[in-house]
């Protein structure tokens, strides 16, 4: 018995490994949404609004950033490394309910890509466009600026996998998790703010947690 125990617990971490790909790969291509309601090891719940996403390689991924800035740009992958790097770690809060502790993400920040494009005087808000070809979402540009806004390149540590939105996802930590959009692939400036993907469906535009959507979570300040 004792035998058999401590081959279980040699084998926990690949087996718990093998059920996350598992999951990942079926949330990738289940337009039910039914895969999502299993939590992966790290307690995180695999979601999407597209039938399938494809994946983007380092050579293959951009992110344009545009609409109303003096300076368009489009930048690579490796071009997003090598700019200043960012590490917040706080509260992932879903507004379904689930919470998971002391999560680390890591990329550039928003504020700093904003300042590089030169925002014109008549921003006032961001659109954020996914390579999924359907999500949406959208901040103002005060709530975009703030310091623990990132576009992330790291989560948990680790390069921020496909089935979490990446290889570049969005991180906005004090907000609930549905406006950190995955797989993102374009930011533009624009004069008013565009409810996104939920928020066209009743969510609220202004997500803060504890404070919107009727929820009273801990807020993650």
């Amino acid at each position: 018995m004792l035998g058999l125990g401590a081959v279980g617990v040699a084998a926990a971490p690949y087996v718990q490994n093998g059920i996350d790909s598992f999951l990942g790969a079926a949330a990738g291509k289940d337009p039910t949404g039914i895969t999502g309601l299993f939590p992966n090891s790290s307690g995180f719940r695999y979601y999407s609004v597209a039938d399938s996403v494809r994946k983007k390689t380092p050579a293959t991924y951009r992110l344009d950033i545009g609409g109303l800035v003096e300076r368009p740009v489009s930048y690579t992958l490796a071009q997003l490394r090598a700019l200043p790097q960012t590490r917040v770690v706080r509260d992932v809060q879903c507004v379904t309910g689930w919470r998971v502790p002391d999560t680390p993400f890591e990329g550039v920040r928003l504020s700093h890509l904003l300042d590089l494009a030169g925002v014109k005087p008549t921003g006032r808000a961001i659109r954020f466009l996914c390579f999924d070809g359907t999500y949406s979402e959208s901040l103002t540009l005060d709530q975009a600026r703030r310091d623990d806004v990132l576009v992330a390149l790291k989560m948990q540590d680790r390069d921020v996998p496909h089935n979490h939105g990446g290889p570049v996802r969005l991180y906005v930590a004090p907000m609930y998790f549905y406006k950190s959009a995955k797989w993102l692939s374009g930011i533009n400036v624009t004069d008013r703010v565009l409810p996104g993907y939920w928020e066209e469906l009743g969510y609220d535009v202004d997500a803060w947690v504890g404070r919107s959507n009727g929820r009273t979570d801990t807020p993650t300040v």
